[in-house]
């Protein structure tokens, strides 16, 4: 029998604004944002928590994400404000996971202390590398030393849960150079890292002038074989293709994510999904944070909000699904996207001939090392015609 709970609830907030466009980043971000209108935006966000509640219903939330741009370019006791907005509005869990990400350098509004007493619990520095050359040609705005520092802090600090992203195949770059980035990574003691490739991505500098000196596809290949070797030698396992996590201090918010879970979206361009007696919707919001306020001022309803059909539904589904190393159980996938169990089955069989998955006789699917590898084009196969 298919249980009719609704998903668990997540809530995403979006700070778009940072002190530098990295040339590869394709998120939503801009540079600057001066007092006036980042409290504006603040604002602005708080209004727009108030609009999203009746989409939680009963559900507490389970995880907050504060993404961005730079989050940690907001002052502490305004990251208080946007909390105790949430917390006026939604009933959360009694362990809520609440991250912050900050880049090293960039925590210029105040110490890493007034976060943890603000509320947040988990941190997510961005590293990107610990080599400076690497550092200087993805035009990041901190230093090899800030890291270390950074993580001081967050551990003088209170936070006993730290996530490192940290990036890999970058120009120049040999393994020997990319097992030195994860080594020194680890020497912080955080109990997550993400450790995924640079890819270029459409809308960004690197995209129009590529970097010179990009490995090419066999080194590329050779560094994540070696860097998923050491990282499992450092205790570190890999539950999804680019996170891996020390004691189980697996990301929350991700995971819901990733099993199709629902979550609620503010602020400039953030997504959100909500499961509804209707159907499964999306949203999202204005990209640009001028017109994200104006809309909220105005008390606009949102109007991007769409139903998702059949093969949307399953193609997200196994588009985040897949992504898990351990996979996802029949039970699920009916669940969330609220299709028969013979359309999964129909569309995993060609690909578990072809060695890309495999199941098991408990309903669990998961894909095999050689689909982890070919995860673009697994994914790809649930593509709607």
């Amino acid at each position: 029998m298919v249980r009719t709970a609704r998903p668990p609830l997540s809530l995403y907030v979006h700070l778009p604004w940072c002190v530098k466009k990295c040339p590869y980043c394709d998120f939503n971000s801009y540079t600057g944002g001066d007092d006036a209108s980042r409290g504006r935006y603040l604002e602005a966000l708080c209004r727009d928590l108030e609009s999203e509640a009746p989409n939680a219903g009963d559900r507490p939330l389970t995880s907050i994400f504060l993404g961005g741009g730079t989050p940690s370019l907001f002052r502490a006791d305004e990251i208080a404000r946007l909390l105790d907005a949430s917390r006026a509005h939604f009933a959360w869990t009694h362990d809520i996971e609440i991250t912050m990400e900050a880049n090293p350098g960039a925590v210029e509004c105040g110490d890493l202390k007034a976060y943890r007493d603000a509320g947040v619990n988990r941190l997510s520095i961005g590293a990107q590398s610990f080599d400076a050359a690497s550092l200087a040609v993805l035009g990041r705005v901190h230093g090899v030393e800030d890291i270390g520092l950074a993580a001081q802090e967050a551990a003088a600090a209170g936070f006993d849960d730290v996530n490192i992203d940290l990036m890999y195949a970058l120009p120049g770059q040999h393994v020997r150079g990319a097992l030195s980035d994860i080594d020194a990574a680890a020497s912080l003691h955080p109990t997550h890292l993400s450790w995924y490739q640079l890819t270029l991505e459409p809308n960004t500098v690197f995209f129009a002038r590529p970097p010179q000196g990009l490995p090419d596809e066999d080194l590329a290949f050779a560094i994540q074989q070696a860097g998923e070797a050491r990282l499992a030698e450092l205790g570190f396992e890999r539950y999804e293709v680019s996170a891996y996590a020390r004691d189980d201090r697996r990301c929350r918010h991700n995971l819901n994510y990733w099993s199709f879970g629902d979550y609620l979206a503010v602020g400039a361009g953030a997504h959100g999904k909500v499961t509804t007696p209707a159907g499964v919707a999306r949203y999202r919001k204005p990209a640009n944070p001028l017109q994200y306020m104006q809309q909220v001022e105005q008390g606009k309803e949102n109007d991007t909000t769409e139903l998702l059909g059949d093969s949307d539904l399953l193609f997200e589904f196994m588009l985040n699904a897949l992504r898990m190393v351990d996979g996802f159980d029949e039970q699920l996938f009916v669940e969330r996207t609220r299709l028969p169990l013979p359309t999964l089955r129909e569309r995993l069989a060609p690909l578990a001939k072809r060695g890309l998955v495999a199941g098991d006789d408990g309903g669990r699917w998961r894909p095999t090392p050689k689909g982890q590898h070919f995860l673009n084009d697994l994914q790809a196969h649930f593509l709607p015609e």
